[in-house]
Order: structure tokens, then sequence, then C-alpha cells
């Protein structure tokens, strides 16, 4: 498991649109009054419980400023996580470190880990303490882009240092790679230092992604404590002194109110929005919405609600780690098949559309961290929908290329009208209204008032019309 660079916490697609939507009916008041305000000397938890994304950073940063207005004396993050994206680690790490409060990350309960980017906030934290069956470490960089699951390729050596004096590609991503590495090692190493933990174990984890448990850690002087539960944890704290943003401060932790701040509507918004899945899909609803609404102005739903789920999508990608050549793709495909219901192609621009769509789906994503990637049976859901939708499309076309004229000189011939009034002077010409217009009509056999007549033929503005249920003359 290594760190990756951008995405947000995972979770099953449908669950975090229903979540989306039910957010729309959250209370925007205050919060609950169990949520407001401890009492001076609590200790606040904050829990980290999934992936490290733009939501978890978000929800600590906010809850480690709110903990010092609070008066807290402590900040305990429980973490149990498989590690995430690079840049929301860091903003996590920048916050400890600035924090004015002590933060002790615990890892717990049995079973949790704090692999990959967990390994790095519990290097930054004051405290750094595990429950007992708990692991941490394999921090190595995970390099980004690649095909999933590619065996890292080897340098291939010239036949002659002097034949080729170019670098190989294989040897550049090499280079890359070891760039990754060595800067993770010198950050995970300054951390170690900083707050005196063993650094020769962290490099290790970086550079080779060794795990440790929680016993092990312990003796390896990884971690500081190794603690059943929280309350545990906190007597083993009651009476040490800290130093926190250069200030010593001195923990009393023996019965100090717990104060457990949960993720507010705005962390859960931002976590539903930046799971890959919901932004692909309200990425789809903008397009969709806004040709709609070009193409039937005036109606506003489809501008309105294009407009929203176009702007959270782009604003959700700009938060992950995406390949801009699979949405350049993504977009290309709706145009395509948005094209095909303007301007029917039998289906070569839709199905090409569906093509490009789920190429870009597939690449969207450039990272390789679990639960980060969109869902294959998500995009093939999408691309069968929208082929469906095509289909139709083109049966409505090829029923309407069969269907008889109705309208022009087509549209007349083998009409049947009423004789609205005659000629005068001339029992085998009238009037007749057909198509919103009165036409001058002319028979072979007198005509009367009121009669039905069917149109034979026409020449110029007169209709050759013979009586309904008369047999057309023939070559008429």
């Amino acid at each position: 498991m290594g760190i990756y660079q951008e995405g947000p916490v995972s979770s099953q697609w449908w669950r975090s649109v229903l979540l989306l939507l039910a957010l729309a009916g959250l209370p925007t008041g205050p919060l609950p009054a169990a949520d407001a305000g401890p009492a001076a000397g609590a200790v606040v938890v904050l829990t980290v419980d999934g992936a490290i994304a733009p939501a978890s950073a978000d929800y600590i940063v906010r809850g480690l400023a709110r903990a010092v207005d609070e008066g807290a004396q402590l900040v305990v993050l429980s973490i149990d996580t498989p590690g995430g994206l690079d840049t929301s680690m860091r903003a996590i790490i920048k916050a400890i470190l600035a924090s004015p409060l002590p933060v002790a990350s615990y890892v717990a309960p049995s079973g949790a880990r704090a692999a990959s980017a967990g390994t790095y906030i519990l290097y930054a934290s004051h405290i750094a303490a595990m429950a007992p069956g708990t692991n941490l470490g394999a921090a190595t960089p995970v390099q980004i882009g690649g095909m999933p699951g590619a065996p890292p390729q080897k340098p291939e050596q010239p036949a002659a240092p002097e034949a080729d004096k170019t670098q190989p590609a294989a040897e550049a991503d090499d280079a890359l790679t070891k760039k990754q590495v060595n800067d993770a090692a010198a950050y995970i190493r300054g951390l170690a230092q900083l707050r005196g933990r063993n650094v020769e174990w962290a490099e290790l984890a970086v550079r080779e992604a060794v795990s440790l448990s929680a016993e092990e850690a312990l003796k390896l002087r990884v971690i500081d404590y190794l603690a059943n539960d929280l309350g545990d944890l906190l007597k083993q704290l009651d009476g040490k002194t800290l130093s926190a943003a250069g200030r010593e401060l001195k923990l009393q932790t023996a019965g100090a109110a717990l104060i457990s701040h949960e993720p507010d509507w705005r962390t859960k918004l931002l976590a539903v929005i930046t799971n890959p899945s919901v932004a692909l899909i309200l990425m789809m609803i903008g397009v969709y919405g806004l040709i709609f609404e070009f193409s039937n102005p005036g109606t506003g739903i489809g501008g309105v609600v294009g407009g929203i789920c176009l702007i959270l999508a782009l604003y959700a990608l700009q938060l992950l780690p995406v390949n801009y050549a699979g949405i350049a793709l993504i977009l290309l495909g709706m145009a395509l098949m948005a094209a095909e219901a303007f301007m029917p192609s039998f289906g070569v621009i839709g199905f090409g559309g569906i093509v490009a769509f789920v190429v870009g789906a597939v690449i969207l994503i450039d990272t390789e961290v679990p639960g980060f990637g969109i869902p294959f049976g998500l995009i093939v859901g999408v691309a069968l929908t929208s082929a469906l939708l095509i289909v139709t499309l083109l049966g409505m076309a090829l029923k309407a290329q069969r269907r008889r004229v109705v309208s022009g000189d087509a549209g007349l011939v083998g009409s049947l009208v009423e004789v609205a009034a005659l000629q005068e002077g001339n029992p085998l010409g009238g009037w007749v209204k057909l198509q919103g217009e009165n036409w001058q009509v002319l028979s072979q056999a007198p005509l009367r008032p009121g009669q039905r007549v069917r149109v034979l033929a026409r020449k110029g503005l007169l209709l050759d019309v013979a009586a309904a249920d008369e047999t057309p003359p023939q070559g008429g």
C-alpha cells in the first residue's frame, strides 16, 4: 500500500449517491448540544476511518482549529486507514505540526491499521499510540500512471556505452521512481527526527515497504504507547508534559471529558462528490442537462440541474488524481452521443461516442489506490444505457423514414375532405379547406356542398377530386 497523489474517501458509489440525495434535507442550523462546546481541558476525539482524502483532510484540519477554539487540552486522532493521497496527507501533517495543542494519533480498534499515509501521520503526531492487534508501515510511494498491475520495467543495457547517448524510457521511469522514494524517505526521516522516533525503521517503511505489529513498533521506538483502549491511553498520558508550537503543556487526562466530533454535513458532502463514481455521474448529468436545455430552450430544468451538477463534478475532479485525456474522451463521447440524437447517422457517431466514453472512464482516475477507481460495472451500465438510448433513437428515425409523407404535394394526394362551396355556374368545380388553406377543386362528376371527396392529383393551384365512394379513374 502506498501514498497516492490525490483522491476521496472510498465507498460504494450507490451509497454515495443516496447520501448526496439525503444531504439535500439536512438541517443547516446549529449542531446538536452534545457536540457543541466542550468544557475546558477536555479531550477532543476525531475519527479517521478509511482512505486519507480531501474530505478527511478538511475534517481533521477544521477539527484541530475547532479544538483550539473550544479550549481542549488534547486532540486524539483515532486512525484506521489503508493509506491515501499525498496532498491530503501533507495537509493533515501541516495542521498537526502547526497545532498549538498536542495531537495523539491512536491506531484503534484491534484489527485497524495505519498503512501508507497513516504511518506518516503517526510519525508527525506529538504522541503515537496503537492498540494490540494493529499494524503500521508499507509507506512506499506508488508511481502515478501506467497500466495497473504492470511489472516495473528494467532499463535495457546498450550494446556499447558509445552506441546510444540518449536515456532509455525505462531508465527515465526508474529515475522518477527513485526521486519519489527519496523524497518520501527524506520527509518521514525529518518527522522521525522531530519527534525522536526510530529513523532507520521509518526509512525501511518507505524504501522496502515493511510493516510492524503494535508490539514490535513499541519495542523499536516507532510508537510511544501501547493502549488497550482510549481510556487506557489517557491514563498513561496523565501528567505528561509535551511541547506543541513552542509551548510546554502538561496533560491532565485522567477523568477528562471526552468530546467526539463526528464529520458534519460539509465533510459528508465533500466525501460524496469526491467519490470518483459520483463525480463521473455528476459530470454526465451536467453535460446531458445542458444539452437538453440547449435543445429545448426556456424549460430551465436542464440548465439549472445540469449547471449545478457540472460545477460540482469539475470541483471534485480538480481534487482527484485524474487523467486529463480520460476527461477529454468522456466529454467527446457524450458530445458524439448527443450529436446522434440531433443528426442521426444510423449509429456510427453514437456508438463511436460510447467507445470514447468507456475508454475515457477506464483511464479517468490516474492512481492504483483501492477504492479510488471507478467500478467497471458502473462504466458498463452507463454505456449500455447510452447504447439503449441510441438504439431507441435509431428505431424512431427508421420508423419516421418509412412513414408516409403527410405534408406538401404528397400529403395532399389521397386526402379526404368536404366540399365547402361550389363555383358559381360550374357544378363540376368547388372549394375545399385542406391543410389550413382554401383550394379550388375540379371533379368529373357534379359536386354538392358538404360532399366528401378524395384528392386525386394537384395541378398548380387546382386539385382534381372524385367522390369518396367512387373508384379513382385509372391514370388520373
